[in-house]
């Protein structure tokens, strides 16, 4: 991917992250939650992302991972006058199953959590794939597949009902602090595409694996989705958050083993996000996973799903900037500059 490519998905990531915590019509109820924009907040994070791709064999419960060649990363971050910028980069001790010399990976995902609105924005674009020895049950190797490339772009947009009552960013980056407990149920609407190849058939070949080979996928899903998230507030600034939904795509999948196959139809998936930790008026400590689960839809003998997700862990210390600083960081400020603020 080219260096323009890259900067241009960067800067709709930071700019629609903005938009919406500017909106001025979406606005907390303090007496639930108390927004901290104004403190600076710092952040070291490690985290790891990954897209892993599961093709299931037919008539029995055996399957194969193929997992891209990612490990735990090491971040900075800070949140101020409702800016986000985290940045991490690869650490060589916390990537003891690296194979070196491989492709790079682009591993891009916003988490917008605005007053009543959500927001997740996936972009992955990995190159390198390998099954595990532990996965492969004919063998005790890992299975290397530096050829195969895979992209998968991802849009999910929920409503909550209940959102000026529930903060998601207060368990996602500490942007804001939950005092009371609280939930919403919400409606949205998601929609996922994507492709995956390789210089040949992608999966080990054997007797087994024949009827379900391919070298070339790829898939489009979309639909409807509910779910329901909340915060349980205890011990003065502990909180455990999570938010669950299902939805029912409609979309097709299409494979190629010589010849296409393309089937068209409807799956259920889900996505859960799940946050724990201590938020308190300096200091935050805490943890968060975001999963996606997209079954595609099944062709013949074909069964797969693509599954993203996301571990991270946060370490958080709040500042209370002088007024030169903040002064100086207003002139700069992309979201005050855009929005007028």
């Amino acid at each position: 991917m080219s260096r323009i490519k890259v900067f241009c998905i960067l800067f709709i990531l930071l700019f629609s992250h903005n938009s919406f915590g500017q909106n001025p019509n979406f606005q907390y109820d303090s007496s639930y939650v108390q927004t901290t924009h104004e403190l600076f907040v710092s952040r070291l994070f490690f985290s790891q992302k990954y897209t892993r791709m599961v093709a299931k064999l037919p008539e029995n419960n055996e399957r194969y991972t193929l997992v891209p060649n990612t490990g735990l990363k090491m971040g900075l971050g800070f949140n101020y006058q409702r800016l986000t910028i985290n940045v991490s980069f690869p650490v060589g001790f916390l990537y003891p199953d690296k194979q070196d010399n491989w492709p790079f990976n682009l591993d891009l995902q916003s988490h917008i959590y605005a007053p009543k609105v959500m927001v997740d924005f996936f972009g992955q674009f990995y190159n390198g794939y390998k099954i595990k020895a532990e996965d492969r049950p004919d063998s005790n190797e890992d299975y290397l597949r530096k050829d195969m490339k895979q992209i998968s772009l991802g849009l999910n947009m929920n409503y909550l009902f209940f959102g000026d009552k529930l903060s998601l960013a207060a368990a996602w980056n500490q942007s804001s602090i939950q005092k009371k407990s609280a939930y919403s149920p919400f409606i949205g609407f998601e929609g996922y595409g994507g492709n995956m190849s390789g210089d040949s058939l992608l999966l080990p070949s054997s007797p087994v694996t024949d009827l379900i080979n391919f070298d070339k996928a790829s898939y489009f899903m979309a639909g409807p989705n509910a779910g329901l998230a909340g915060t349980l507030v205890f011990w003065k600034g502990f909180f455990l958050t999570g938010a669950a939904s299902a939805n029912l795509s409609f979309g097709y999948t299409k494979w190629r083993n010589g010849v296409e196959l393309k089937k068209w139809g409807v799956a259920p998936t889900y996505y859960v996000r799940g946050f724990f930790g201590y938020n308190g008026p300096r200091f935050s400590i805490n943890t968060s996973y975001t999963y996606k689960n997209l079954n595609l839809i099944e062709g013949g003998p074909y069964d797969q799903s693509v599954n993203t997700g996301n571990y991270r862990i946060n370490f958080i210390y709040k500042i209370f900037p002088g007024k030169k600083f903040k002064n100086g960081f207003n002139k700069v400020n992309p979201v005050r500059i855009v929005m007028k603020d």
